[in-house]
């Protein structure tokens, strides 16, 4: 059995530009996806947390995922204490996207061949994996975006709608709600978040703090 990581001591840092502090519905800036809570952005020590909660996907007990490729980060999925739902914890080490080499691997699109929203290449290097209750998770980690697909059911029949994804009162990226390809699969949430300028210059004093 993991330890959730409710349990874990941390300490938040708000960063200027990248405010992480909440996913934006106080502001009601962020589209809000039926059926799911989330995702929430929160930067804890040097990890980088995204977290949501599936309010019609049940399960019985928690593990935890080694994420391939991704030697500091992980995926957790538990019974959510608040709801039905189960929660999910997808935790990304500031190290492995600043010197795990990731933008070596090979480029990858959505699943099943649909080119990437808002990517001109159509797309980015990327790991695809599946756990229980989710199959064809996707990590993205370009040199200056780094994005999540998560497999869903968002009610969107063979269309993809991309929207600003905010952080507090901040862009931080974009959201999209990819709807079921022509073979009826491969529905999901992407979320792609901009990881230049700014926002790499601050992750980066962040990572050293840490990493010395």
């Amino acid at each position: 059995m993991f330890h959730s990581m409710k349990k874990i001591s941390v300490v938040m840092f708000a960063l200027s530009l990248f405010a992480f502090t909440g996913c934006g519905k106080d502001n009601g800036s962020n589209i809000q996806i039926e059926g799911v809570k989330g995702p929430n952005i929160s930067l804890m020590q040097d990890q980088l947390l995204i977290s949501m909660v599936f309010e019609n996907v049940q399960l019985d007990g928690g593990l935890r995922y080694v994420i391939p490729k991704y030697k500091y980060s992980y995926l957790e999925i538990s019974p959510d204490l608040q709801s039905s739902g189960t929660l999910m914890n997808v935790s990304i080490g500031l190290k492995d996207l600043i010197d795990g080499n990731l933008d070596m691997l090979d480029p990858q699109k959505l699943p099943g061949g649909r080119n990437l929203p808002g990517v001109a290449s159509g797309s980015l290097p990327a790991v695809a994996f599946s756990i229980e209750k989710f199959n064809n998770m996707t990590v993205y980690a370009g040199k200056e975006v780094f994005g999540l697909f998560i497999p869903a059911k968002v009610g969107v029949d063979g269309a993809i709608a991309s929207f600003r994804y905010y952080v507090g009162d901040k862009k931080a990226g974009t959201i999209s709600l990819i709807g079921r390809d022509e073979n009826g699969e491969n529905d999901g949430i992407l979320l792609l978040l901009d990881m230049k300028g700014q926002v790499k210059s601050q992750l980066m004093k962040v990572y050293k703090k840490y990493n010395k």
